[in-house]
């Protein structure tokens, strides 16, 4: 359901949560601290840049920041600005009480129920709660668990 797009702009935006929101970063440290192609991570940023969820900053000390506070921004939001309007493989025009077969039925109520879900679930959820405990990672792969070692290589540099 989400591509690789939308899990790289995940990760961006919960290492960005966790960082200075006055300090930017540059794309080719983010890159590196989430093992994330640099010339890929920039195409994400820009992505995210357009969709208003990320801020540019330009110079020397340039990088990006978060443009919005993370509780102010929906899993939603990210998965439209990285894969376009969220919809269902069925026609969304036709009426609940319209004859149509029962798959459809199930397919709008699937629509609507993970729309709600990601409509629900904010960066600052993920800011919260980035990764599993370290012991779980051996038995249920995380994927952001990449943030929990790029915390740990940005400390060892400070």
């Amino acid at each position: 359901m989400l591509t690789g797009t939308s899990l790289a702009a995940i990760r961006l935006l919960v290492f960005l949560s966790q960082c200075d929101p006055k300090t930017p970063i540059s794309p080719r440290k983010v890159a590196e601290a989430i093992d994330e192609s640099p010339t890929y991570l920039a195409k994400v940023a820009n992505i995210l840049t357009k969709a208003g969820i990320l801020r540019s900053h330009r110079g020397v000390t340039g990088g990006m920041t978060l443009a919005l506070d993370p509780a102010d921004v929906t899993l939603l939001e990210v998965y439209e600005a990285c894969q376009g309007k969220f919809l269902g493989d069925f026609c969304q025009e036709v009426p609940h009480d319209f004859p149509v077969c029962a798959f459809h039925h199930a397919m709008k109520e699937l629509h609507v129920a993970v729309s709600r879900v990601l409509a629900r679930w904010t960066l600052e959820h993920l800011r919260q709660k980035p990764f599993s405990a370290e012991a779980v990672d051996s038995i249920i792969p995380c994927r952001l668990a990449v943030i929990r070692n790029a915390q740990t290589a940005m400390s060892e540099k400070e």
